[in-house]
C-alpha cells in the first residue's frame, strides 16, 4: 500500500530530523484557458491546405483556426 501524504510526511520528519516535503504544485494555471472545444468538419482539399498553411508557418492547426476565426471577426 501507498501511504498518504501526511503519513509519508511524518515517516519522513522522523528520517530528516522535521524537514517536510513540500506539496506537489502541478502545472500553473492559465491566465486565459481554452475551455471550449468546437468540432467541425472540413474536407480532404481544405484540410491538405490548412495543414500545408501550419507546416509554412510553424504553427498548430487549433492556432491556424483560432487567427482565422480573429481575422473574420476584425472585418
Amino acid at each position: 500500500d501507498f501511504l498518504s501524504y501526511n503519513n509519508y510526511n511524518d515517516i519522513v520528519e522522523l528520517i530528516k530530523g522535521g524537514d517536510y516535503l513540500s506539496p506537489r504544485t502541478g502545472r500553473p494555471k492559465a491566465i486565459n484557458p481554452k475551455s471550449v472545444d468546437i468540432k467541425v468538419r472540413i474536407d480532404e482539399q481544405l484540410n491538405n491546405k490548412l495543414l500545408n498553411y501550419c507546416y509554412v508557418n510553424n504553427i498548430t492547426r487549433a492556432e491556424a483556426i483560432r487567427q482565422g476565426i480573429n481575422k473574420l471577426l476584425e472585418k
